[in-house]
């Protein structure tokens, strides 16, 4: 079942296409994310989505409802985190869950069985009378999960949720998220690190204000067909050798290696050649299966050669 429907949705900021005639549909309890470059998007569509913003033209449907004209309605069955910090600092975790719950109206009984369920579900019980802007990143991200569950929303947008926080807090929010989506919360996120992309159900991926594809990660990796190079050298010298080389369609930083996108099958030997011409000295080079940032640059890119 569809839970969320957009249909040629466009919003324009003067002469700047934030969104630009998107179409989308997502199914009811799947973890849906949405992933580009600083730009693409991302967040103003999250906006449009839960009527935050009006579209220049289009429209969204949630659960059957028209986000434009239906809003009362919407609200009570989204929720909706922003990518900054909003809740209040200076009230406590506790006050925090009561505004909120207040905010949703939530009954004294359900509260008190909700309040303790969201504690426990959260890990926040040992902290519930500290200021909110006490906490660390990672709790406050957990903070403003709690309190957007208050009502049980079908479906939670989330803008950004793991940005700023550490390596352990990620994880534990995303084992958070686990948890909701099993309550058959449907999840759309937006996020800027492309291992967490790889972890949706389904992935959008976002370039101008356009989805260039939105499919399992696994399916958006298997519909690359260019093959796929891993260099061992150092960088900034290999970069700029091999741009514009024969044999090579495109390369991009890759950790500590190069991926190198190639034409047609690719000659190997005439790379190495070409680098070491050039006098970089090359430590390994070997043909590989592309990782899902190669299939999203590639999309990228053949979308700039389409409007150039």
């Amino acid at each position: 079942m569809i839970i969320l429907q957009a249909r040629d949705l466009a919003k324009s900021f003067g002469p700047v296409a934030a969104v630009n005639g998107l179409d989308l549909d997502v199914e009811e309890g799947t973890i849906a994310g949405l992933i580009g470059p600083d730009g693409a998007g991302k967040s103003t569509l999250l906006r449009l989505f839960i009527g935050l913003l009006r579209p220049t033209s289009g429209s969204v449907t949630i659960a059957g409802l028209n986000v434009a004209t239906q809003s009362a309605k919407i609200k009570d069955i989204i929720g909706y985190m922003p990518q900054h910090f909003s809740l209040y600092g200076d009230l406590t975790v506790a006050e925090n869950l009561k505004f909120f719950a207040d905010l949703y109206g939530v009954g004294k009984a359900a509260f008190i069985r909700r309040r303790e369920e969201l504690l426990h579900f959260s890990a926040l019980g040992p902290f519930q009378d500290r200021l909110a802007r006490q906490l660390s990143g990672g709790m406050q991200k957990k903070l403003a999960l709690a309190c957007n569950l208050f009502h049980t929303p079908k479906i939670l947008f989330l803008d950004e949720p793991t940005t700023g926080v550490d390596p352990v807090s990620r994880r534990e929010l995303w084992e958070l998220l686990g948890q909701i989506n099993k309550d058959s919360v449907t999840i759309i996120m937006t996020t800027p690190y492309m291992d967490e992309a790889a972890r949706c159900r389904k992935v959008g991926l976002m370039f101008e204000g356009r989805i260039l594809a939105y499919d399992a990660p696994a399916a958006v990796i298997a519909a690359m067909t260019d093959e796929i190079a891993e260099l061992a050298a150092p960088i900034a010298p290999a970069l700029k050798a091999l741009r514009d080389g024969p044999g090579v369609k495109s390369v991009h930083p890759f950790g500590d290696t190069i991926h190198i996108v190639l034409q047609g099958t690719g000659d190997l030997d005439a790379i190495a050649r070409r680098l070491a011409e050039r006098g970089v000295a090359v430590h390994g080079l070997k043909k590989i299966a592309p990782s899902f940032e190669d299939a999203f640059l590639a999309l990228s890119q053949k979308r700039e050669s389409w409007r150039t």
